[in-house]
């Protein structure tokens, strides 16, 4: 728990996806995702999608009670993850490996081109220029909050929900690994990808946040909880 805590109370990246937001909204018009359509007009964002809320419900709800069944402990998390297809790697400093290509430990979109290569050979998965989703985690001690987050976010991609294509992910990710803090420029991207970088960005904070309620009666949870609140992004 506490790694989870650490992390993600990290002012760094709350500052960032409030940049992403802040990007999005000084442009307007509409994107259109696979589950409804929204209109990015100035300071408000609206979205018309039931079935967008339905499955967010749905993920939540399906993700809790997988939850209460592992009993905390992160083997069952791997075994329901590996029983729908999914493979799960245990690699030796998995987080120092990866972070040569900005990914890091847990759920690991599908992916194209050299960090496919990469992803493949670390994996032996053989040569390939693509990759499928799949899990890359330590094989030393796997701490249960950290995967339930990366869970939360597979079971999300695995219900249809929007942001986890290929390039959008690349464009999120490459933005929030980045260690010299540049400015998202909006400006050559186009409507549709800035309606997908936001959703990215939704399922991220969907997933943070669930995790975050989950412990916040646990001890010290309800102090972490509040302070990601006051700071958090706004969506």
């Amino acid at each position: 728990m506490k790694d989870f805590f650490e992390k993600f109370k990290e002012s760094e990246i709350i500052k960032k996806k409030k940049e992403i937001i802040m990007a999005i909204k000084s442009r307007g018009n509409s994107y259109s995702g696979k589950n409804g359509k929204t209109i990015i007009s100035g300071s408000e964002t609206v979205t018309f999608s039931a079935q967008a809320e339905k499955l967010i419900n749905e993920v939540k709800e399906n993700v809790t009670e997988i939850h209460k069944s592992t009993g905390e402990n992160p083997e069952k998390l791997i075994e329901y993850i590996e029983s729908q297809g999914t493979k799960v790697y245990r690699i030796k400093n998995a987080d120092v490996l990866l972070e040569k290509i900005q990914e890091h430990t847990g759920f690991i979109t599908a992916l194209e081109g050299p960090k496919a290569m990469y992803i493949n050979t670390l994996t032996g998965r053989g040569v390939g220029v693509s990759s499928p989703a799949m899990f890359i985690i330590s094989d030393k001690n796997t701490d249960y909050y950290m995967l339930l987050r990366e869970f939360y976010l597979w079971y999300s991609m695995q219900k249809g929900l929007d942001g986890f294509e290929y390039k959008t992910q690349e464009t999120f990710k490459k933005y929030m690994n980045s260690k010299k803090n540049p400015t998202l420029n909006t400006n050559k991207m186009k409507y549709e990808e800035m309606g997908a970088l936001k959703e990215a960005l939704k399922r991220d904070n969907e997933a943070t946040d669930f995790v975050m309620n989950l412990v916040r009666h646990k001890e010290g949870g309800a102090n972490v909880l509040k302070k990601m609140q006051d700071g958090g992004a706004d969506i």
